[in-house]
């Protein structure tokens, strides 16, 4: 469960220049214990060189980052066990057997297990986890695209971590095994407390997992809240659908509460197929990214609505 007492990520005024060329300009948010950020946006925008920074694998130019507590220039090999990391792709010796590279790669974390997180992960119920029981004795060569990212999320996780970074998960799943991942998710932030950072250009997916979602345009977050703040800042009007003796009804209104409740008192039980729509997700992010190319600068944010 999401935290509110306990930050697990802090960044403030981060920035990032490559020779004269400033690839990040102020960038700050947070991350509490449980929760799960999406950070969104397009190709160049600076997404790849944050989660760098915060992973501790760059140097940044200027700002404060603490990532559990620990400045990752400065995070040793005790803070490093407490992250987790899934890469788009991961190089390794296809001669491996999937049990005994998760056990191998187990024991580099027991060193690090502490009262309160027992690491590593159990094998055998790390390989469940991740729906690769079928194939536990099978060498990594004979795996499939899915399958093979599947033990890319093994081997994140495998250390129990309080902060993990997930960079396009699931990309070459299938929808069943999508959907088993995000259950994996759902179970690591409300079971394990597992706080996720996590990058990717499924929009669809990013609404599902989600608590808050992160913009990122032009190396500047230009929007950080729910789907569902964006998209009421943003949209402003909702459309109302419904029937009334077969007949159907629509209506745009920024109080959509306010007026359904007034739809029932009126009409009661005959109101039938009633539906609110407010922008998606991709209309809000295209919406958000087109603006801050275009130059406009306001940050859309759920503390303090439009700034």
């Amino acid at each position: 469960m999401r935290n509110p007492d306990e930050v697990v990520l802090r960044v403030e005024d981060l920035r990032m220049r490559y020779g004269t060329n400033d690839v990040l300009h102020d960038v700050a948010f947070t991350a509490h214990r449980g929760e799960v950020l999406c950070l969104l946006g397009p190709n160049g925008a600076g997404k790849t060189t944050t989660i760098e920074i915060l992973e501790g694998f760059r140097m940044r130019s200027a700002g404060r980052v603490e990532v559990l507590g620990t400045d990752p220039a400065n995070g040793g090999e005790d803070w490093r066990a407490r992250l987790g990391v899934v890469l788009q792709s991961w190089r390794d010796h296809g001669r491996w057997r999937v049990r005994e590279l998760l056990a191998h790669l187990g024991e580099y974390y027991a060193p690090y297990s502490t009262e309160r997180i027992r690491r590593p992960w159990q094998t055998d119920e790390l390989i469940e986890a991740v729906g690769l029981t079928p194939h536990a004795h099978k060498k990594l060569r004979q795996l499939s695209g899915g399958q093979r990212r599947r033990l890319d999320v093994a081997i994140g996780i495998v250390g129990r971590p309080e902060l993990l970074f997930l960079d396009e998960p699931t990309a070459g799943f299938d929808p069943e095994a999508r959907r088993e991942f995000h259950e994996l998710v759902h179970r690591l932030t409300d079971d394990e407390d597992t706080t996720i950072l996590l990058t990717t250009h499924d929009l669809d997916e990013a609404d599902k997992l989600a608590d808050r979602i992160l913009i990122l345009s032009g190396g500047r977050i230009v929007a950080d809240g729910s789907a569902d703040e964006l998209s009421r800042q943003i949209a402003g009007e909702a459309e109302v659908r419904w029937t009334v003796d077969g007949q159907r009804f629509v209506h745009s209104t920024t109080e959509a509460t306010k007026y359904v409740y007034e739809l029932f008192k009126q009409h009661g039980e005959a109101v039938a197929d009633l539906e609110v729509r407010r922008a998606s997700l991709e209309d809000t992010y295209m919406t958000l990214v087109h603006q801050a190319e275009a130059g406009l600068t306001a940050v859309v944010s759920e503390e303090a609505g439009v700034r």
